[in-house]
């Protein structure tokens, strides 16, 4: 089983991992490119995703769990390779400029339909 890492401006808060196996992707997960960026410090997040770096690992690692009603999952993640793409988003979309890249009214009338 493998996993892919995206990111795009199109959706400038999250990151989405999808799990593939046999060459199949088989579910994908989404969550806040802050919890990454936190996490890969400290422990971060509640629920069903939580991210921390692991303790004596040599090189550094960034252990991410992942779970829910239909199962569970840990990951060992390398910590300069993730850090260097999550700077990578950076370039994209600077922290604190997510917004400046949304179009929330075609958003908004792309859900609600043409209400006038």
């Amino acid at each position: 089983m493998s996993a892919h890492f995206s990111y795009s401006s199109q959706d400038p808060y999250g990151i989405h991992v999808t799990f593939h196996h046999e060459e199949r992707p088989l579910v994908t997960w989404v969550f806040g490119r802050d919890l990454l960026a936190e996490g890969s410090v400290r422990l971060s997040g509640l629920g069903d995703v939580r991210i921390w770096p692991e303790e004596g690992e040599q090189p550094r690692s960034l252990l991410l769990e992942l779970t829910s009603p239909y199962g569970y999952a840990l990951l060992r993640l390398p910590a300069d390779a993730m850090t260097a793409w999550l700077a990578q988003t950076y370039h994209l979309v600077p922290p604190g400029f997510e917004e400046t890249v949304l179009n929330l009214d075609d958003e908004l009338s792309q859900l609600l339909g043409d209400v006038n």
